[in-house]
């Protein structure tokens, strides 16, 4: 992609809304070859964001689902025990043991992670998805850095595996615990917020073009009014979708009372929450769709 044009055009294909700030962000990403770490709360689009880059380049998408616990045999690489014992068994009954075990630490016995997936095939690299950085321990997290300085990725046995074309990579965070610097200095930074009425209205009719335009306003302006309510957890973009495909799906013209109170269980995931706009503010969020609609 070879202006920031070409890249908000690629994602709008792929109907992914982008403000400018992304787009450019994305494409100096693409142009330095650095990874584009993004942080927002949980449910604004950063996943979205590499799915759409790696169908916009028509690459595969690798991604690591990060977790408490997430270790290098999972993440990097791991050997094939079964194989090499039975490998090791056979060489045995056949006189030449001491070969075998030269010979099953190869890439023959060697399974690929996503991390070394990602950095070791053939052709245009895939688009490394690295997801929700923020959920992994510190110690995988110092791990990267190796990967994210210089693509690279040492297995003791074999060597050093090298990237001949760095892929692009999207790094994730919900910010639930902060990121060491030593990461974020290898990465083009961008914070996703929540999305503007007008946004929130473009996504709805890119993604969802069947809801009508009237329902999509009062969809936009109940979950606008959530988010600026005081709430555990407030809804996301991806909640907002949910929502307004529920509402269709119920035959839903315009929103009532009992409409909310019946569905709020899609945009709210807390009791508290949900308790909450029951007890106060349900005939605001009905004063507001009207508004809007």
């Amino acid at each position: 992609m070879s202006s920031i044009e070409e890249v908000a055009s690629a994602l709008d294909r792929e109907r992914y809304v982008a403000d400018r700030a992304l787009a450019v962000t994305l494409f100096l990403s693409l142009r330095l070859g650095k990874p584009l770490f993004v942080e927002g709360e949980a449910g604004v689009g950063k996943t979205e964001i590499a799915k759409a880059l790696a169908s916009a380049l028509d690459r595969k998408l690798i991604r690591l689902q990060c977790y408490e616990g997430l270790d290098v045999a999972t993440a990097v690489y791991d050997w094939d025990y079964p194989r090499q014992i039975l490998e090791i068994r056979l060489a045995e009954s056949e006189g030449r043991g001491g070969e075998a075990r030269e010979r099953i630490y190869s890439e023959r016995f060697l399974i690929k992670r996503p991390l070394l997936e990602a950095i070791s095939g053939d052709g245009p690299p895939p688009v490394l998805l690295i997801d929700e950085i923020d959920r992994a321990d510190e110690e995988f997290e110092a791990y990267l850095l190796e990967l994210l300085s210089d693509f690279q990725i040492t297995v003791p046995e074999l060597g050093t595996f090298r990237a001949t074309v760095p892929p692009p990579v999207i790094i994730t965070s919900n910010r639930t615990r902060e990121i060491h610097d030593a990461l974020k200095r290898r990465c083009l930074y961008q914070w996703i917020d929540y999305p503007t009425v007008e946004r929130e209205l473009a996504i709805i009719a890119k993604r969802l073009p069947e809801v009508p335009a009237r329902l999509a306003r009062s969809v936009v302006a109940v979950v606008q009014a959530l988010r600026r309510d005081d709430l555990f957890k407030r809804p996301g973009v991806a909640e907002t979708l949910d929502w307004a495909r529920a509402l269709v799906a119920l035959g839903t013209e315009e929103l009532d009372a009992s409409t909310i109170d019946g569905t709020v269980g899609v945009l709210l995931k807390y009791e508290e929450d949900i308790a909450r706009v029951r007890r106060d503010t349900l005939g605001e969020l009905v004063a507001e769709a009207a508004r809007a609609g």
